[in-house]
């Protein structure tokens, strides 16, 4: 059976967190669907909350401790990356930001990514658009068309959400599904499950 490697990246602050919980959800759908294509998925959660004392000491100095460096080569050598950040002021959250300002400028180039945040009001949704696609963009990742936004009220009524949920992982799987291992990798062929994907092929 062909195995490809999922990284989840979780935002949240706060313990339980609604950033956790959507990037669980994210990830189990995900794992879903890979499974029905008949691929198994290597599933690794990097909650960035354990991580931000390292993470300003990489800013300051640098050079990342070891298990920092560790995640940093999870996403590096990922196949597919699930972001998923709370909002804080309009935007992702500054911890979120701090771990792709240390992540290698090429780390996603080519990698499929499924955006996602949680917010309080529905009001926030836009910051899927506005800060974490462009940022996506920017470290040539490829984000998969559907991001997910879950406020607090969908949590009471799950029936859209769940619909989001399954689409989004729906479409990460796709591109997931096809890519070349990372040794082989082409660009190209990751272009051409892009376009497929947006034609609905």
């Amino acid at each position: 059976m062909t195995r490809r490697r999922v990284v989840v990246l979780s935002g949240g602050l706060s313990q339980p967190s609604s950033t956790r919980l959507l990037a669980d959800r994210l990830a189990a759908a995900t794992t879903a669907a890979l499974s029905g294509q008949g691929v198994q998925t290597d599933l690794e959660v990097v909650e960035l909350r354990e991580l931000a004392h390292e993470l300003t000491d990489a800013l300051l100095t640098g050079f990342p401790p070891a298990r920092l460096r560790a995640a940093l080569d999870a996403v590096a050598a990922a196949d597919g990356v699930i972001a998923v950040s709370p909002v804080f002021s309009a935007s992702y959250s500054g911890l979120f930001k701090t771990f792709f300002d240390v992540l290698d400028r090429d780390a996603l180039d080519g990698t499929p990514v499924l955006a996602a945040a949680t917010a309080g009001s529905a009001r926030h949704s836009l910051v899927l658009d506005h800060a974490l696609r462009p940022l996506l963009s920017y470290l040539h990742a490829v984000v998969v068309p559907t991001a997910v936004f879950a406020a607090a009220e969908d949590w009471g009524a799950p029936g859209a959400l769940v619909d989001r949920v399954e689409r989004a992982a729906r479409e990460l799987a796709g591109l997931v599904a096809a890519r070349r291992p990372q040794a082989a990798a082409d660009p190209d062929a990751d272009g051409a499950a892009f376009e497929r994907l947006l034609a609905g092929a």
